[in-house]
């Protein structure tokens, strides 16, 4: 198993929220990161590989009151996009110098939602956003300019969202290419396309489901009670279940290409884990391959860094630097 070893630090503006999955690593597949966000109040905190950290305040009204708190930052590859879920719902923003980061746009979400959480792009078009009603918002982007509209709600979850995932690697027949997690452990399994259809529905346990990852068919899901539960998005069915955290898990974060997932928690520790399938029983299987532990860090954030896994960083509450391995 490849061991990691710290790398290099990098200096924050200001620390990072305790908010799930708090780190985004900005930049086109295969290459080096372009820069890194992460969430803090009413900022983001963009960090470059070159030049100083910025600071990008959130939009919103027209007094200090009304301004958003932001609640999370996710990159994506292909043309190096970045979503942007805040709370009071989503907005278009290009920062400058950053590989074109898109922030998506719906100024009034659903009734009684208070926040936006949970962001992935569906395919080439769609990118969906969990609110805290339990409605998912299915955007429909276009390839050039900020006309974003908003084509579909899909409401299957009763508790608020916590984090949604696209499909990795390659799905088996059947076995949908996006999952939605909520504050119950509930997971909705769905098919994308011009309209998104619901396969099937793994019911929650009343322990919260904080992150969710979906490679080649099968689902990871980190839990408030520090486990790590892995389904079979065909069948629903639970195939591996590990203990592996002392408290909450606030990250998971999968590398396509190898299988490998990371996970990190408020014990301070972050875990580097093997995902993969016996050819010939065609079981899934979880090996552990590396502890780091990030010491007197409630850990909120963490994000491999290449597609293959050989290397991540992580963030912390109230620790104002991001920790590259």
């Amino acid at each position: 198993a490849r061991r990691y070893r710290r790398e290099r630090t990098l200096a924050l503006r200001s620390s990072s929220s305790a908010l799930y999955n708090n780190l985004a690593v900005l930049g086109p597949p295969a290459r080096p990161p372009r820069a890194f966000g992460a969430v803090h109040g009413t900022t983001l905190s963009l960090l470059g590989t070159e030049g100083p950290p910025r600071q990008l305040p959130a939009r919103g009204g027209g007094s200090a009151l009304s301004t958003p708190l932001l609640t999370q930052v996710r990159g994506r590859g292909g043309p190096a996009r970045a979503l942007l879920a805040r709370g009071g719902g989503t907005r278009p923003w290009h920062p400058p110098g950053t590989g074109g980061i898109l922030v998506v746009t719906h100024l009034s979400l659903p009734a009684h939602s208070v926040f936006a959480r949970g962001i992935a792009a569906a395919g080439e078009r769609f990118v969906c956003v969990g609110t805290s009603s339990g409605a998912v918002l299915v955007f429909d982007i276009p390839p050039k300019g900020t006309n974003v509209t908003l084509s579909e709600v899909l409401e299957q979850h009763r508790d608020p969202i916590t984090d949604i995932a696209a499909e990795q690697g390659q799905a088996p027949d059947g076995a949908g290419d996006l999952v939605t997690a909520d504050d119950s452990g509930t997971l909705c399994l769905w098919r994308a396309g011009e309209e998104f259809t619901l396969l099937r529905k793994i019911p929650g346990s009343g322990c919260t489901c904080s992150s969710v990852t979906l490679w080649n068919g099968i689902v990871a899901a980190g839990y408030g009670n520090g486990q790590i539960r892995l389904w079979e998005a065909g069948t629903g069915q639970l195939r591996a279940q590990v203990s592996a955290h002392a408290r909450w898990i606030y990250a998971l974060d999968l590398a396509p290409l190898s299988g490998k997932l990371l996970s990190g928690a408020e014990d301070s520790f972050v875990h580097v884990w093997q995902l993969s399938r016996n050819p010939d029983t065609d079981d899934v299987e979880i090996r552990h391959c590396h502890a780091e532990c990030v010491t007197d860090t409630q850990v909120c954030g963490a994000r491999f860094c290449d597609p293959a896994g050989d290397t991540f960083a992580v963030t912390g509450y109230d620790l104002g630097e991001i920790l590259c391995y």
